[in-house]
């Protein structure tokens, strides 16, 4: 399936209408079956879809290892509708507190979590020896969206860069912006990579289940353009991230946990 498509539009700018050719996003349906069971939908960009599955699983801690993975296959159900179909060793008790106590995340469509919940982050404080020069995160935000292929394309999408090192990063682009950091760090999962050593950079807002997405697997720094909520920044500083926003040109704000940024 394409993953964009063009359409008419009418263009208007000044006194002058046209009429013009652009390009809009298409986004689909995708189901997740896990031991035949489906436990969760998502609405999505239709590319990474294994990866976004794989990440929103361990993100929810159904799947605490890729290892446990024994089967992952993409079905094409209609023109509108995936689904991930999973064979894996899971915690049911996460399965089962995600239909119980799921709640609706801040972030575009209907995604449901667990992972922000007080009692549902199970996830220990960071306090590895991790660190970056802010010449590196100055850099790498300075050439994020040139990354991205459907933020190019479309100005349509969310994006999310997990960095390991310069020839080793990963990116997820969705019109969801917590699907992003899933598609990321399903790729980086999938590759064998340890995430601890990495640092997030992502294009949106830094709302609670976007930190706490980045506590629960662990990855010790998350930066973006724009600003954090108060509930961000409190689930940052329990578990011990690096919290960072307005990374722009050579500015940031550091709003928990400094220790890890170099000045250089």
């Amino acid at each position: 399936m394409e993953t964009i498509f063009e359409i008419e539009v009418t263009k208007i700018k000044g006194n002058k209408k046209v009429t013009v050719q652009d390009t809009v996003i298409r986004e689909v349906k995708l189901e997740i079956i896990v031991n035949d069971k489906n436990v969760g939908s998502l609405m999505a960009v239709c590319v990474d879809l294994k990866e976004l599955a794989v990440g929103y699983l361990m993100s929810e801690a159904i799947i605490e290892n890729v290892k446990d993975i024994s089967k992952i296959e993409i079905v094409d159900v209609d023109t509108k509708t995936f689904q991930v179909r999973i064979d894996a060793k899971v915690v049911e008790a996460n399965i089962e507190r995600l239909d119980l106590e799921g709640v609706i995340v801040s972030g575009c469509g209907r995604a449901v979590s667990t992972q922000i919940s007080k009692i549902a982050i199970d996830a220990a404080v960071m306090q590895d020896d991790f660190s970056i020069d802010t010449t590196l995160l100055f850099e790498e935000m300075g050439k994020f969206y040139t990354q991205c292929p459907l933020y190019e394309q479309t100005g349509c999408v969310h994006t999310a860069k997990l960095y390991y090192d310069e020839n080793t990063y990963f990116i997820g682009e969705d019109i969801a912006q917590h699907n992003t950091i899933d598609k990321a760090v399903g790729k980086a999962r999938l590759a064998g990579v340890d995430v601890t050593k990495s640092f997030l950079m992502v294009s949106g807002r830094l709302s609670s289940e976007m930190v706490a997405k980045a506590v629960m697997h662990q990855i010790p720094i998350l930066a973006s353009r724009t600003a954090s909520t108060c509930r961000g920044v409190n689930i940052a500083d329990k578990f011990g991230l690096t919290l960072i926003g307005f990374v722009r040109g050579d500015k940031m704000n550091i709003y928990r946990n400094p220790q890890r940024i170099n000045v250089k």
